[in-house]
């Protein structure tokens, strides 16, 4: 009888941390929206000042007291607000990273897989508007990527495959007119290119 109550509650055990994991799993998923990860990340909640890693240029990795990290590092503006939180997991950049303006404003979300950038990128203006909706793919651009001015205009709408322009490439003014809109094909393009898509507008004027 005491070796099945024991046989019980290892078993409990398991359970217990087979949910856990699927838990974990899920929400690395949720947090990702529409791009799905097919490894559990597990992070620590411990937290500590960016700071105090140290990252080894040759290899990449982040360490803590000598040891590749594995939590959450911050980093905080002169006024006490937070500015930003990254997590790390065996020394590499992982999960959700956020930064804030010294305003507590929500300006920049990313996502990160083993030091590259992954999954849905965004970033806001200070009014809290949309600035910025993209999608990396091991760390290059891929798909549709979308800019707005502060006031909400529509500013480019670019379309890309492995970081390069693939497909439709269009850019406005902040009045909405059309400057820019071509077709990269295999490295050519076609179509009306008053301006590259790497410049920016000063005061209605494309510049570099």
């Amino acid at each position: 009888m005491q070796f099945v109550k024991s046989f019980l509650a290892l078993f409990s055990v398991f359970l217990l941390a087979q949910c856990k994991e699927r838990t974990l799993e899920s929400t690395a998923v949720a947090k990702a929206n529409t791009i799905e990860f097919n490894v559990t990340v597990i992070i620590d909640s411990v937290v500590v000042l960016k700071q105090d890693l140290l990252l080894n240029q040759l290899n990449g990795i982040w360490n803590y007291n000598n040891v590749p990290y594995n939590g959450y590092a911050v980093t905080y503006y002169p006024n006490g607000k937070i500015q930003e939180k990254l997590g790390f997991y065996k020394g590499k950049r992982e999960g959700v990273a956020e930064r804030w303006s010294e305003a507590g404003v929500l300006r920049e979300e990313r996502n990160f897989h083993q030091n590259k950038l992954v999954g849905n990128y965004k970033a806001w203006w200070e009014n809290g508007g949309i600035a910025e909706e993209s999608v990396y793919v091991d760390g290059l651009l891929d798909g549709e990527q979308k800019q707005w001015y502060p006031h909400g205009q529509l500013s480019k709408l670019r379309h890309l495959s492995k970081g390069n322009e693939d497909g439709m490439q269009k850019a406005w003014l902040k009045n909405g007119t059309l400057y820019v809109n071509y077709e990269a094909k295999n490295g050519r393009v076609f179509g009306l290119m008053r301006s590259n898509l790497c410049y920016e507008l000063k005061n209605e004027v494309v510049t570099r």
